[in-house]
C-alpha cells in the first residue's frame, strides 16, 4: 500500500480528532420496571461482580422494580463475538432479558486494528446503533441505547506491564470516533476514557488490576461519574451500611445471573451434545430445566433487591422453582465400592515398589473426585476436588473445593485436610504463583491468597476472563510450569475462548494450549492444533514439554508445534512422540526422584482410565533434533478394579511419587447423561508410591528460607524442588533475588559442562522475575552444552523484544553444530516478520534434517509466508501516528491540502 492510499484511510479518522469538544448526546430517563441490559468486552464482563454502577441506579429508582442483566462477554466487539455452538445471538439474549435499555461497552479490543481499522470501526458502530435502535426486544418499543467509550489503559508504575501511551494514543481515537457517532445518530455517550484518566489521577491506589481492567475501587470510583453521564444528574451517595446492603443484594443476584449465563457445559446444554439421548431423555431435556431454575432464582434476588432499595429487606425461599426433569441411569449398577486399603490388593506395580493409602473419602468425606494435585513450597499436598461433577446444580448447597493435605507425623498418610478455597464451580487446574495460587474457575482464572495466616483463602481476584467452558472436561486444567516461570492452559474441541490483553484480543476455535505470563500480563496461543481435549502438559529438566490430548492419548513433542502461527490458522498435523498402548489419558508427569532406581529416572508418566486403569511409564530418548518414547514395562501400577481411575501423578518432596484415583464407575460426557444418577459424588482417593530399598530423600526447606538457601536449591537433581524453590523466589523482592542469582552463579565455569544447568537455572530465574540479562543469555547461547543453548534460545525467543539484534542471535543458532539447537532457531523465526526472519529460517537446510526440523521449517515458513505482502507496512501505521501526533490542531483542522501536509511529513521520515 503507497502513502496516499495509505492517507486516503486515515482521513476519515482525522475528522474526529477534535470530537471531544461535541456536545453530548441526550440522556436517558429510566421508567418503572424497566430491564436494562449490559453489552460489549470484559469491561462490561466485570462490572457486574462488584455492582457499582448497579447499585446507584437502584438507591435513586427504589419503587422502579428494575431489572438488570449483564450480558457481557470477554473480548467481544461490534463485530466479533466468538460463543460456543447455539449459545444464541446478542439479539436473542437481549430478546431473554426483554431489554428496555442498553449500555454497551465497545472500542477497545477494536482499537488494536489501529489507523487502519479507525474508519471500519465507524460505520460497524453505525449499523449496530440503527440495527438496535430498530429492534424491540421488550414488546414495549425502540429500547433505549447508551455508548461507553474504553477506559484508558493505566499508567501505574509497574515496571512488568506494558507502556499505556502507545495503547492510549489509539484508545483515544476511537473514544473521539465513538463520540462522533454517538452525537450523529442523537445517542447518549459516556467518555469513560476522559473519565477513567482522570479518576487514576486522583486515586492514591490503582484502578485496575493490569492496566486495562478495573478491580472493585476503579469500579467504584468511575460508577458515580457514569451514572451522572447516563442520567445527566448527581449520583446518589455510595457510602453507609445502607448502601453497601444493597450492593451485596445486587452481587448475589449477579452471581446468580452469571451461574446462567456463563454456564459451564454449554455444549451440552444447549450445543450439539445436548440431543444425546439416554433413555427417552436428552442433556438439554434436563440441563435447560436447570437454566429456567436459575432464571427464577435470579429473579427471586431481584425481588430481595427492590425490597431493600426500599429500606427492607426480604429471605429468599427459593420454593418457587420448577422441578428438575428426572434421569434413569443407562448403568444403573449395582456397584462394588472397595475401600481404599482393599483397593490396593487390586494395583500392580514394579518389583521392589509399594503403594500405600495417603488419604481416601473415609477419612476425609471432601475428597471426593479428585482432578489435579500439587505440592507447596511448605512441602504440603493441594488437591483440586470435584464433587459436583459435571457441574454444580441449581440446588447444590455444597460447592467443589481446593483441598491441602498434611502428614504431621511423616508416616506416609495425611492426618489432617484444609480447605483452601470452597464454593468453587468445577476447579479444573491450579498452579503456585507468589504467595498464592492461580485457579481455573472457567470463564475466569482467579488468583486466590491468604492474608491472615489460617490457612483459608480470604483475598481472591480475577486476573483473567473469558476462558470458555463449553465442555467441563475440556476446560483449562492440568495447569503447568515451565522453568521460566509461564503457566500453561488449555481449550479442548467446542470451545470459543476470547481474552483480552494490553497487547490485544487473544481468540481461539477449539482446540490450543495457552502460555500465560501471570507477572506481565502477557497471554498467548502457545499450541493451536486440532487436539480434541490436551489434558496433560509437562516440561523436563532442560524446558522440553510434552503435550498430551487426552481423548485419544496422543503425546507430542511440544517445542516443534509451538511456534507462532496466525489466528485462525492452526498447525497441521504432527507425529507422536510415542506410540502409546492405549487411550484416554488423565495426567502426565516426569519421574524426576533419587529416591527410585536409575531406570525409573526421566520416565514420562501417563495416567489412562478406560481401555488401560493405570499409569504407563515411557523411557524418554534423544534422537536428532527432538525426543521421543518408548513403553517400559511394567506400568508405574495398573489395577483390576474397574472404579480405578488415576487423574493425576506426581512427586512428592520426599522423592516419593503420589497419584490420585477419581474412583467412579462412570466416567465422560457423552457415554451416560449429564445428569445420570449413577455418577459418584463421594469417593476419591490419594495413593503413594515408595521403592522399599531405597531411603526416602530428606525434603528441601523451602517456604521462608532466605534467598541465598533458596538459590542454593537450584542445583537440586530433583525437578519439583527447583520448581518449587524457583516458586518461593517468584514471591521475594526481584532485585534481591537477581542480585543474589548473580553473586551465586560467580561459582559456575561457563566453559564446563557440569556447570550448565545451574547457570540454565539462573536464566530462568530472570525470565520468572521478567528481569533480561542479555550478558546472561548470550552465555547460554554460546554454552558448551546444547540442551543449555537450545533452552537459552527458548528464552531469547520471549525476550525478542528486548534484546539486541535478536535475528543475528537466532541466526548463529540456526548454524549450530546441534539440530537440537537448530531446532529451537527456526521455532523462534516465526515470532518475527520480514525477509531476515525468512533467512534465518533457511539458514537450517545447509545441514542434514530430520522429521522435526522438516516439520517446524514447514509450519515456520507458513506463518512467515503469509505475512510476507506486508513486510514493510507495519512501520506505516506507527510513523503515521508520530507525524498526526506532532501536528497541532490548527494544522489538522485547517490546511487545505491535508494529505500534502501528511505526504510532506512522511516523506521527511525516509518512508
Amino acid at each position: 500500500m503507497n502513502t496516499k492510499a495509505f492517507l486516503r484511510l486515515l482521513l476519515p479518522a482525522l475528522c474526529c480528532l477534535s470530537a471531544s469538544n461535541l456536545p453530548a448526546a441526550g440522556k436517558i430517563e429510566l421508567r418503572p420496571r424497566d430491564h436494562i441490559a449490559i453489552i460489549g468486552n470484559t469491561l462490561a464482563d466485570r462490572m457486574q461482580h462488584s455492582g457499582w454502577l448497579e447499585t446507584l441506579i437502584h438507591s435513586r429508582h427504589p419503587e422502579h422494580d428494575l431489572v438488570v442483566r449483564n450480558l457481557g462477554f470477554s473480548g467481544d466487539e461490534l463485530t466479533v463475538r466468538l460463543r460456543s455452538q447455539d449459545f444464541g445471538s446478542q439479539d436473542d439474549w437481549l430478546n431473554h432479558v426483554k431489554a428496555d435499555v442498553i449500555f454497551a461497552m465497545f472500542g477497545f479490543n477494536e482499537s488494536f486494528n489501529r489507523l487502519e481499522g479507525l474508519e471500519d470501526f465507524r460505520k460497524d458502530l453505525e449499523s449496530f446503533i440503527k440495527h438496535t435502535l430498530e429492534q424491540d426486544y421488550s414488546g414495549k418499543g425502540t429500547p433505549r441505547l447508551v455508548l461507553f467509550s474504553p477506559i484508558a489503559q493505566e499508567g501505574r508504575a509497574n515496571p512488568d506491564f506494558p507502556d499505556p501511551e502507545a495503547n492510549n494514543r489509539y484508545i483515544e481515537m476511537y473514544t473521539e470516533a465513538m463520540a462522533e457517532v454517538a452525537a450523529a445518530n442523537s445517542v447518549p455517550f459516556v467518555n469513560l476514557f476522559t473519565l477513567s484518566r482522570r479518576a487514576y489521577e486522583q486515586s492514591e491506589q490503582a484502578l485496575t488490576i493490569n492496566g486495562i481492567h478495573l478491580g472493585d475501587p476503579g469500579y467504584g470510583a468511575l460508577a458515580p461519574d457514569m451514572y451522572v453521564s447516563i442520567f445527566g444528574e448527581p449520583a446518589p451517595s455510595a457510602e453507609g451500611a445502607e448502601f453497601e446492603k444493597l450492593r451485596a443484594a445486587v452481587n448475589d443476584k449477579n452471581a446468580e445471573w452469571f451461574s446462567r449465563y456463563r454456564t459451564i457445559d454449554g455444549y451440552n446444554v444447549y450445543g450439539g451434545r445436548s440431543h444425546l439421548e439416554f433413555d427417552g431423555v436428552k442433556n438439554r431435556d434436563a440441563m435447560l430445566r436447570e437454566m429456567e431454575m436459575r432464571d427464577v432464582k435470579t429473579l427471586n434476588r431481584d425481588r430481595r433487591i427492590w425490597a431493600v432499595a426500599r429500606g427492607g429487606d426480604l429471605v429468599i425461599q427459593d420454593d418457587n422453582l420448577p422441578p428438575p426433569v428426572e434421569v434413569e441411569s443407562n448403568k444403573p449398577g449395582p456397584f462394588e465400592f472397595l475401600t481404599g486399603e482393599e483397593a490396593i490388593s487390586r494395583m500392580t506395580v514394579p518389583p521392589g515398589t509399594r503403594v500405600n493409602l495417603f488419604a481416601s473419602e473415609e477419612q476425609f468425606p471432601e475428597l471426593a473426585n479428585p482432578v489435579q494435585m500439587g505440592f507447596d513450597t511448605q512441602g504440603r499436598l493441594w488437591v483440586a476436588v470435584w464433587p459436583n461433577y459435571p457441574a454444580r446444580t441449581p440446588w447444590s448447597e455444597k460447592g467443589d473445593s481446593l483441598l491441602v493435605f498434611e502428614d504431621t507425623n511423616n508416616d506416609g498418610r495425611a492426618d489432617r485436610c484444609i480447605p483452601f478455597a470452597d464454593d468453587l464451580n468445577a476447579p479444573t487446574g491450579f498452579q503456585f504463583y507468589r504467595d498464592g495460587v492461580i485457579v481455573v474457575q472457567a470463564p475466569d482464572v482467579w488468583f486466590l491468597r491468604d492474608t491472615d495466616g489460617d490457612g483459608r483463602a480470604d483475598w481472591k481476584q480475577r486476573i483473567l476472563n473469558g476462558l470458555d467452558s463449553a465442555d467441563s472436561h475440556h476446560t483449562a486444567n492440568a495447569l503447568a510450569l515451565d522453568p521460566g516461570g509461564a503457566i500453561y492452559l488449555s481449550d479442548g474441541v467446542f470451545h470459543r475462548t476470547q481474552v483480552e490483553t494490553a497487547r490485544g484480543p487473544v481468540r481461539n476455535h477449539d482446540g490450543a494450549i495457552y502460555r500465560f505470563e501471570p507477572r506481565t500480563g502477557k497471554f498467548e496461543r502457545y499450541i493451536p492444533y486440532g487436539f480434541a481435549n490436551p489434558h496433560g502438559r509437562v516440561f523436563d529438566r532442560w524446558g522440553n514439554d510434552f503435550v498430551t490430548d487426552a481423548t485419544g492419548n496422543h503425546t507430542y513433542f511440544g517445542p516443534a508445534f509451538s511456534g507462532f502461527i496466525e489466528f485462525p490458522d492452526k498447525h497441521s498435523g504432527l507425529r507422536e512422540f510415542w506410540n502409546r498402548p492405549s487411550r484416554p489419558c488423565s495426567g502426565t508427569a516426569i519421574l524426576s526422584s533419587r529416591h527410585f532406581p536409575e531406570e525409573f529416572q526421566g520416565n514420562f508418566l501417563n495416567a489412562n482410565v478406560i481401555g488401560f486403569q493405570g499409569i504407563f511409564r515411557v523411557r524418554v530418548k534423544e534422537e536428532g533434533s527432538g525426543l521421543w518414547g518408548e513403553t517400559l514395562e511394567p506400568a508405574l501400577v495398573q489395577s483390576s478394579d474397574p472404579n480405578f481411575r488415576p487423574t493425576a501423578v506426581d512427586v512428592a518432596p520426599d522423592g516419593s511419587v503420589y497419584f490420585l484415583d477419581w474412583y467412579n464407575p462412570i466416567i465422560g460426557h457423552m457415554q451416560h447423561h449429564l445428569r445420570d444418577p449413577s455418577r459418584d459424588h463421594a469417593h476419591g482417593r490419594i495413593y503413594r508410591i515408595t521403592h522399599e530399598s531405597r531411603p526416602l530423600l530428606k525434603p528441601a526447606k523451602i517456604a521462608g528460607e532466605p534467598i541465598d538457601k533458596l538459590v542454593a536449591l537450584l542445583t537440586e537433581p530433583e525437578n519439583n524442588v527447583r520448581t518449587r524453590a524457583k516458586i518461593e523466589l517468584g514471591a521475594r523482592d526481584t532485585r534481591a533475588v537477581i542480585a543474589a542469582v548473580q553473586s551465586w552463579t560467580e561459582q559456575f565455569d561457563p566453559d564446563q559442562t557440569a556447570d550448565q544447568h545451574a547457570l540454565m537455572e539462573a536464566l530462568w530465574v530472570h525470565q520468572w522475575h521478567n528481569v533480561v540479562n542479555e550478558p546472561l543469555l548470550r552465555q547460554m547461547l554460546n554454552s558448551p552444552d546444547f540442551h543449555a543453548r537450545a533452552a537459552a534460545v527458548r528464552v531469547l525467543c520471549y525476550w525478542r523484544d528486548r534484546v539486541a539484534d535478536p535475528l543475528d542471535l537466532l541466526r548463529a543458532a540456526a548454524n549450530d553444530d546441534s539440530p537440537r539447537v537448530r531446532h529451537e532457531a527456526v521455532r523462534a523465526a516465526s515470532f518475527f516478520t520480514g525477509r531476515e526472519a525468512l533467512e534465518v529460517a533457511h539458514e537450517i537446510l545447509k545441514y542434514d534434517t530430520d522429521y522435526y526440523l522438516d516439520y517446524t521449517f514447514s509450519e515456520t515458513l507458513r506463518q512467515l509466508r503469509k505475512s510476507a505482502s506486508d513486510l514493510y507496512l507495519p512501520e506505516h501505521p506507527r510513523a503515521l501516528a508520530r507525524v498526526v501526533s506532532q501536528l497541532s490542531d490548527q494544522e489538522l483542522m485547517g490546511a487545505p491540502n491535508l494529505e500534502a501536509v501528511l505526504v510532506e511529513r512522511l516523506e521527511r521520515t525516509g518512508i
